[in-house]
């Protein structure tokens, strides 16, 4: 009886610790910033856990090669947002979060929290 109550002290641990990790994973960022760019691709992609994944194309000056910036988005009314901004050039702040032990919650680590359209 008493190594059932060890293992199972130790599970809940190992759990509360996980959990732990993961929301600070999730609730501190890395690194902040902005990145400007065409809106190439925005789609809500995933077998289980279905996120809202997308693209921009940022480009430094005309004729060079643009860099492609992938990002998550968590929030729904956002994703409408940039749903209907499809092909236009937009403003993307973003929280970089290094570490999410999950695809659960973004395939990229930078998460969208404010889009702006610019003509």
């Amino acid at each position: 009886m008493r190594i059932i109550t060890i293992v199972l002290g130790l599970l809940l641990g190992l759990i509360l610790l996980a959990a732990a990790y993961t929301w600070i994973a999730l609730h501190y960022s890395y690194s902040e910033g902005e990145r400007a760019g065409y809106l190439q691709k925005f789609s809500k992609r995933g077998w289980l856990c279905k996120t809202w994944e997308g693209e921009i194309l940022l480009s430094s000056m005309p004729g060079a090669i643009p860099e492609k910036f992938e990002f998550t988005v968590r929030d729904d009314v956002l994703a409408a947002q940039l749903s209907a901004a499809a092909g236009k050039r937009v403003v993307l702040t973003y929280a970089q979060h290094k570490g999410v032990p999950s695809k659960c919650f973004g395939d990229s680590e930078y998460f969208v929290g404010r889009v702006t359209v610019t003509p």
